[in-house]
């Protein structure tokens, strides 16, 4: 009986330290977006910097803590003074039925309906002001929708930021479905991208390869796929997901994605 009890309290114990929090994993060696995807020849994209290995949700009262892991050690050489400078990362969230299934301007991804996105965190080296500047222009009609920490700061292997829960929605964000797209942070972005960095057919010395010139391919270096419980298989799951058509204009069909749900 003794024994039995304190089974009841140590698993009441875990599931109370796991309360409003939510991991998702993504398996390493998949940052290459659909499949074949190079990184930009310049030293400062090392190896291993666009690629995902995890996604924490922690709701904390009235704020809700996102912290983003890859498989490279972060550095600065940009002098961002967050201690991360080529990452750019957007948290795309379904709070709700509805929302939006365009992506983000400069990603070129769609959301599958029953996956559409009610809001999306970006976590960015980028300064609160520019970013929201940004938006403001070239994202307007969903602005309202975008949400960026007051700071983003790089530690180690993980990039974290804080928001408010008000400013994400009502629920329970354990319950909430999540999309993460790594990208890389553009100061001299194009005229319609979100400081986002452009996949053309060759790399170069700030561009990913292994594209297309066109709008037509994701431009996306790794998301979360599967279960996101980082097993191999979700490679093969991220590959499918983010397949594209192009024509020789660079027009045709986008990749679509889904979210990934802990309950």
């Amino acid at each position: 009986m003794k024994n039995q009890w304190f089974g009841l309290l140590l698993a009441g114990l875990c599931s109370l330290a796991t309360a409003g929090e939510v991991t998702f994993k993504d398996p390493s060696g998949d940052d290459d977006g659909p499949g074949g995807y190079i990184y930009p020849t310049d030293a400062v994209y090392r190896p291993g910097s666009f690629d995902l290995t995890e996604l924490t949700v922690k709701a904390k009262g009235k704020k809700v803590d996102f912290e983003v892991s890859v498989a490279q050690k972060l550095d600065d050489p940009w002098g961002m003074g967050t201690g991360f400078s080529v990452q750019m990362v957007f948290i795309f969230i379904d709070t709700k039925e509805g929302g939006h299934t365009q992506g983000v301007p400069g990603t070129n991804v769609t959301f599958a309906k029953d996956s559409a996105w009610d809001k999306v965190v970006i976590l960015s080296p980028q300064s609160k002001s520019r970013v929201t500047s940004e938006a403001k222009e070239k994202a307007a009609d969903i602005i309202g929708d975008i949400v960026v920490p007051t700071r983003t700061n790089g530690k180690g292997k993980s990039i974290s930021g804080s928001v408010k829960l008000k400013d994400l929605g009502e629920g329970d964000p354990t319950t909430w479905g999540y999309q993460v797209v790594v990208q890389s942070n553009e100061g001299f972005p194009g005229k319609t991208d979100l400081l986002t960095r452009k996949v053309n057919e060759f790399e170069g010395q700030h561009r990913f390869g292994g594209g297309n010139d066109g709008d037509c391919d994701p431009h996306v270096a790794d998301i979360l796929a599967g279960a996101g419980k980082g097993e191999d298989s979700e490679k093969q799951a991220q590959y499918d997901m983010l397949k594209y058509a192009c024509d020789e204009e660079g027009n045709g069909k986008q990749a679509v994605l889904t979210m990934v749900r802990a309950k």
